[in-house]
């Protein structure tokens, strides 16, 4: 069965934010990482304003919720808007699962990165449904995740 968490978007105060949180709610972070941190992409390059933003971080806040959230970047920064800076994240509990969540889900919407395996070991995409709400859905597939830590 899926779960579901909120995942909020930060204008590059993500970490800040999430400090803040952590104040608040305690735990550790399981993993936070810049943009600069990442693998590069054939014809993307990370600009220097970008490599100190969060690209993800999370926090877990019981044993089925998790707090998580990025800095947006790039061309997605035009996108950021108070208001607007939210999604929510399903981990699906197979690939095929999360196939038909997002497949159902994005029905009538806008696919914004299309179901693909992730360099970090999951298999990943993003949409907002027909009535505007910003969808993630993530499927950590255990053979993978265990060769990217």
């Amino acid at each position: 069965m899926a779960t579901v968490n909120a995942y909020l978007t930060f204008d590059g105060n993500c970490r800040q934010a999430f400090d803040f949180y952590k104040s608040v709610f305690g735990g550790e972070y399981p993993y936070i990482g810049t943009f600069g941190e990442m693998p590069p992409m054939e014809g993307k390059e990370t600009s220097e304003e970008d490599k100190d933003k969060i690209m993800h971080v999370s926090l877990p806040i019981s044993k089925e919720t998790i707090l998580m959230g990025s800095d947006t970047g790039g061309e997605w920064s035009s996108r950021y808007q108070a208001g607007n800076n939210f999604s929510i994240s399903i981990n699906a509990d197979s690939k095929e699962e999360a196939e038909k969540l997002f497949n159902g889900l994005s029905e009538g919407g806008q696919v914004t990165m299309p179901l693909a395996d992730t360099f970090w070991g999951a298999y990943f995409g993003m949409f907002t449904d027909q009535f505007g709400i910003g969808w993630m859905v993530n499927y950590d597939d255990p053979a993978k995740v265990q060769q990217h830590p």
